[in-house]
């Protein structure tokens, strides 16, 4: 019984492989150093605000919930998770690798650097965007562990000043839960964003290459 459990597993990883190596979008994405955290580790909860309506831009603008970033980007990512785990939190991952594309429709409608990097091209070349266009940058809050959000300072996407992380108008525990969070990114090398307490930048981020591979759609 055993060895069949082990080889139904088996068929199941290699039809998962196929399936990914099929997609041409996925395909692109590999080839340009991206992995998907969340095939590594399945604790991981996504909440990918922009593949619904309930972001900043009130309109779906991402095809599918998913998740891509650098590889070295994403190990440091489940290493956090894993010592979250040890504590019965876990991370819920609102945002991670975004197209250039997406970036400037972004800046259409937020022109404010403090929120939303500026994307520029100069004769059709990128020479200016956001951490997130180089998959080196992640969104994320905490979760307890039955996945239910900690109480933070802000919703997702505030654009106010008491989104800033030296903000004190939100309560002690929303305080707390936020420098827990920096805590546990920091000792993986990530950098926090003054101005968002949920974005963090993969350390060495410009040394990857801003990109505008679509993601992909729903499986």
């Amino acid at each position: 019984m055993l060895r069949r459990i082990m080889l139904i597993a088996l068929v199941l990883q290699l039809l998962c492989a196929a399936a990914f190596a099929a997609d041409p979008a996925v395909r692109n994405l590999k080839a340009a150093g991206l992995v998907e955290p969340s095939s590594l580790d399945q604790s991981l909860v996504l909440d990918i605000r922009y593949a619904t309506e309930d972001n900043f831009t009130g309109k779906r603008v991402y095809p599918s919930a998913r998740c891509f970033l650098r590889s070295d980007v994403a190990k440091r990512l489940l290493t956090v998770q894993e010592n979250l785990r040890g504590q019965g939190l876990g991370l819920k991952i609102y945002d991670c690798y975004r197209p250039f594309s997406v970036q400037e429709a972004f800046w259409a409608i937020m022109p404010d650097e403090r929120y939303v990097g500026k994307p520029e091209r100069e004769n059709g070349v990128i020479v200016k965007s956001s951490r997130h266009n180089r998959g080196a940058a992640v969104d994320v809050t905490l979760v307890d562990a039955h996945g239910h959000e900690l109480p933070m300072p802000t919703g997702y996407d505030d654009f106010s000043d008491k989104a800033h992380r030296n903000s004190l108008a939100a309560s002690p525990e929303a305080r707390r839960n936020s420098q827990a969070l920096e805590r546990a990114m920091q000792a993986q090398g990530f950098e926090p964003l003054p101005t968002e307490w949920w974005h963090f930048d993969g350390p060495g981020w410009q040394g990857f290459e801003p990109l505008d591979i679509p993601l992909p759609a729903d499986r």
